[in-house]
């Protein structure tokens, strides 16, 4: 076990899945829900970002390869993705329990591209392609960061108690907006990569 490659990969993907910026919008999508089925939606939120972040790590370059995607496709996806969620929040439209509306947010957007997005599935693979002979340390390394994680995120229910549904309205007019620039910013980032490469 090399920890220094495990501190590398931990600090990598903790800050890249950025929680403490991310707990607030987990909170919005999953207002008007019961405490246990925000829980779960954070549960399996987590839990699929670190499957989509090690299944990437071992398989995605080749995966990518395989069906002649760009990162900057994949950017480009994400950024649409979060603009679209963006816009309902500034039009309101989120406002019931997402499992009324039989959708889950578990998977997308909160899994991808909040938590596993297109950076931090970048970053697993130069990592795991960098260090070939520390791959369990940069596994180890994946899994801490995404606990860490899934424990702050979890703590975001607690919001909920404190700020009303005036707050609650101002603070999703908020979050949309910075929700889309973003996705803009992803978006473009992924939009610049297409166009150096062409």
């Amino acid at each position: 076990m090399d920890f220094s490659i495990l501190i590398k990969a931990f600090i990598a993907v903790f800050v890249l899945a950025d929680a403490l910026g991310n707990a607030p919008i987990f909170l919005v999508l999953t207002k008007g829900m019961e405490p246990e089925q925000r829980n779960n939606v954070v549960d399996r939120a987590s839990l699929v970002a670190t499957a989509v972040l090690l299944a990437f790590a071992f398989t995605g370059q080749a995966l990518l390869d395989y069906l002649h995607i760009s990162m900057g496709s994949l950017e480009v996806a994400g950024g649409l993705l979060l603009l679209l969620i963006a816009l309902q929040m500034l039009q309101g439209e989120i406002d019931t329990p997402v499992v009324e509306q039989e959708r889950d947010v578990a998977i997308t957007p909160l899994a991808f591209p909040l938590l596993a997005g297109p950076g931090t599935l970048t970053t697993v693979m130069l990592l795991m392609s960098q260090c070939p002979n520390a791959h369990l340390s940069v596994v180890v390394g994946i899994v801490a960061a995404m606990f860490v994680t899934w424990f702050i995120v979890r703590q975001a229910g607690r919001i909920d108690q404190f700020i009303g549904a005036e707050g609650a309205v101002i603070i999703t007019q908020l979050l949309g907006f910075l929700l889309a620039a973003l996705a803009i910013e992803i978006g473009s980032t992924g939009i610049r990569a297409l166009f150096s490469l062409s």
